[in-house]
């Protein structure tokens, strides 16, 4: 079975267009406001228009979390989604229409086709890769189609935190591989019931979309094709694309320094790579890349940059820092408890999207010395966590 036809079976992830009434599903990569911190270093003019490729856009998660998140910041853009399975593209469409979102161009075709389209200012491509019979060709198209101050949004598969994944497909593989996709799920998923608790997958706390729907557990463990990076792995077929790593809103799970001190000239991606390994519950890889010779902006790095705070409001992580000095973040299911000094509380208080940093500094009544004491240990914890970012597009 092709993964056409799977996809055309089962449109993963299972969306009702309905539910866009009721919520908007948002993360990462491709929010627009991380896409400008990692990819454009926060300082983005968002009102000159994007130019956005949605490469394998599935159902459409990251196709409506761009437009609907632009949109309501009225924000010009110009979509293209491109999907195999027209049968994913129905229900995207669906949820686009929902939505009343326009300047969507639907295309039912393959990614490597992608410079066929022009040049794209920011491309999303969310667990496709993997997928495809020589990913690096789909690499080196995506880097092709990319504008050469742009940036890619991606996620692959890691295999570290798929423990028990990749021996269930294989045994799947060679017992139903020949079957309708119907049948391969039932006849699957009797035997999965069957499987002992000690089985590798059984004992992996990490993994779900297999008791999320008939979608999720044909995704995950019927998938005809399906391949795992390590960090090393994904940092080098970018590589080979012209493409290098500018950021992820996970770093914190490749910081070596929770395990222990990296030694003296052990570069970047090195220790992430025994960091990965020593952490063991990665199982995806959410990178942002670049154009190798661009050198990438950090963002931060400027008075005039504005702060955002994701995943909870201001005013309550203030509150908490002042009484507490200390806030708890879970990353795939670990606690960190992160020390944030009670002395930023006001500071935190002040980011509302809108202002600079120079204004919050301002309004705390600090000096340039006094604020770098007290903000630089904020915004290294904040952002390693994908708590904190940078971006003008709400100016």
């Amino acid at each position: 079975m092709s993964v056409r036809d799977q996809y055309e079976a089962y449109p993963y992830p299972e969306r009702n267009p309905a539910d866009e009434k009721k919520r908007l599903i948002t993360g990462s990569p491709s929010h627009p406001l991380e896409v400008d911190h990692f990819v454009f270093g926060g300082r983005r003019d968002w009102s000159k228009g994007t130019r956005i490729l949605v490469a394998g856009g599935g159902t459409g998660d990251a196709l409506i979390q761009l437009a609907q998140v632009l949109t309501s910041a009225g924000k010009p853009y110009d979509i293209t989604y491109i999907d195999l399975s027209k049968a994913s593209r129905d229900i995207a469409e669906a949820r686009a229409k929902a939505r009343g979102l326009k300047h969507i161009n639907f295309v039912t075709g393959s990614l490597l086709d992608a410079p066929d389209f022009g040049i794209f200012d920011y491309i999303d491509c969310c667990g496709v890769l993997h997928h495809l019979p020589e990913p690096q060709l789909g690499f080196d198209a995506l880097s092709a189609a990319l504008a050469p101050d742009g940036g890619l949004g991606c996620m692959v598969y890691a295999p570290y935190g798929r423990s028990g994944v990749y021996p269930l497909q294989d045994a799947f593989r060679s017992l139903f591989s020949d079957l309708l996709p119907e049948a391969q799920l039932e006849q699957a998923q009797r035997v999965f019931d069957k499987l002992p608790a000690g089985h590798p997958f059984k004992r992996n706390p990490h993994l779900g979309d297999h008791d999320a729907s008939d979608a999720g557990f044909f995704d995950l463990l019927l998938h005809s094709q399906d391949r795992p990076y390590t960090i090393a792995q994904l940092s080098e077929t970018l590589g080979q694309a012209g493409l290098s790593i500018t950021g992820t809103p996970q770093a914190a799970l490749y910081d070596l320094s929770r395990f222990i001190e990296p030694a003296e000239g052990m570069d970047e991606i090195a220790q992430m790579v025994v960091a990965e390994k020593l952490d063991g519950t990665i199982k995806t890889h959410v990178v942002y890349a670049g154009h190798a010779d661009q050198p990438p902006v950090k963002a931060g790095g400027s008075e005039r940059d504005i702060p955002h705070l994701k995943g909870m409001a201001a005013s309550a992580l203030a509150q908490k820092v002042a009484r507490d000095g200390t806030i708890t973040v879970t990353l795939n299911g670990v606690k960190h408890q992160v020390a944030i000094a009670k002395a930023a509380a006001k500071a935190l208080s002040g980011i509302d999207g809108r202002r600079d940093l120079g204004t919050i500094r301002a309004g705390c009544g600090l000096d340039p010395l006094a604020w770098n004491a007290i903000w630089q240990p904020v915004h290294r914890d904040l952002t390693r966590f994908g708590l904190l970012v940078y971006s003008r597009l709400l100016t």
